[in-house]
């Protein structure tokens, strides 16, 4: 019987039929996919085969998992040299930002992007609690909203406590399956339970006494939404690791380079001092923001010669 991953929670997964019934799974033996590895082999929001072990206790044993259409990964957070998959089959993704309280990093905001590309997930970026952001954070958000719908990019700016940008959030969400990510404290789950209290995610304030976020996701879990649609929560990140791109890819999943590539005097091109260089001569006429180049190098830097 086919099923979806719901949940994953190491060994076990809870999992959904096409009835809408619950199960308990596991894998049987070792579930090889082609040309993948990664430190969980089934993913919430794979598709499964399941055969049933006991019909009373609704538990399951998964013996197929069919091809992905896409998916996010990141580098494992327990072992660098591997990655995880955080969630697959998603028609887009939403990261929840903030300006303050705690600051989101443009570089773990553009790597998230890189990595959405990569993978053709669209991605939309919510910068949330507004209501504690004054003039200094507001001019912020305007220059960050210019730069990266420039781009392409959906930008948001919300708040719970003022109720803006939630109607805005929940159309977004309107029957597409949306991977929700961000830094623990951004307020990602308190968004998404002003929009869904029925959903109940688990919130916890910023701690105190270093002004991180605070996990409160374990496990990413995906719900299903009351009008259509799906929503897969997943754990805080600290940091946002790229994996498997090379540095010669890098550039081809920046939007505003992409388009340039071509125009570049060399196919070899890596945009830092050779001549003909099409994204440094956009970059020299304010075509291309200076700081996405420098998000560009910085990522550049942090990456070795090979894939990985």
């Amino acid at each position: 019987m086919k099923a979806l991953i719901y949940k994953s929670t190491g060994s076990w997964y809870i999992t959904k039929n096409e009835e809408g019934k619950i199960f308990k799974a596991r894998i049987k033996g070792v579930l090889k996919i082609s040309g993948l590895t990664s430190t969980n082999p089934i993913a919430v929001g794979d598709t499964v085969d399941m055969e049933l072990e006991n019909e009373l206790e609704s538990t399951a044993t998964i013996t197929a998992i069919d091809d992905r259409r896409n998916y996010i990964a990141r580098v494992s957070p327990h072992n660098k040299n591997q990655h995880h998959i955080v969630a697959s089959n998603l028609d887009q993704s939403i990261l929840f930002a903030t300006i303050k309280d705690p600051k989101t990093s443009q570089g773990f905001i553009d790597r998230f992007l890189v990595s959405a590309e990569a993978y053709h997930v669209p991605a939309v970026i919510v910068f949330n609690k507004a209501d504690v952001y004054r003039k200094k954070e507001l001019d912020k958000f305007d220059e960050l909203k210019s730069m990266y719908e420039a781009i392409g990019y959906k930008v948001l700016l919300a708040s719970v406590v003022n109720n803006q940008g939630v109607d805005e959030v929940k159309n977004i969400l309107l029957g597409k399956v949306t991977l929700l990510s961000g830094h623990s404290g951004v307020g990602k789950s308190s968004l998404i339970n002003a929009i869904f209290p029925q959903l109940k995610l688990r919130t916890k304030e910023v701690s105190d006494w270093s002004g991180k976020g605070m996990h409160t996701t374990t496990f990413a879990e995906m719900f299903d939404l009351p009008f259509g649609g799906k929503v897969i929560d997943t754990p805080g990140l600290r940091e946002f690791g790229i994996v498997h791109i090379d540095k010669q890819e890098l550039s081809h999943y920046f939007p505003e380079m992409r388009v340039r590539l071509t125009n570049c005097q060399f196919n070899n091109c890596m945009h830092i001092n050779e001549p003909g260089c099409a994204i440094k001569d956009a970059l020299d006429k304010g075509e291309i923001h200076v700081d996405r180049y420098v998000s560009y190098m910085t990522i550049l830097d942090t990456m070795e010669d090979k894939s990985y």
